[in-house]
């Protein structure tokens, strides 16, 4: 029998996307990272895991690709 092998880039664990809590002062943009996000393995939805729950501003799905926020604010 033939073994398949699997190549990830991200350990099974590790989330798909970072999950940032975004607010305005002025011009400038705050990004603070307040969870994480899986996708179900069905494809069809998220988990989101908040670590803090912001009552203002919102929240930005972004790939984990390092734990630095954006330089430039991205259109919502």
């Amino acid at each position: 029998m033939a073994r398949e092998t699997k190549t990830t880039t991200q350990s099974p664990n590790a989330p798909d996307f970072l999950a940032w809590h975004v607010t305005q002062k002025g011009e400038k943009s705050f990004w603070n990272k307040v969870g994480a996000a899986w996708t179900h393995k069905d494809g069809q939805g998220y988990t989101l895991q908040l670590e803090t729950c912001p009552i203002n501003g919102r929240i930005v799905l972004r790939l984990p690709l390092d734990d630095t926020p954006p330089q430039k604010e991205e259109g919502r």
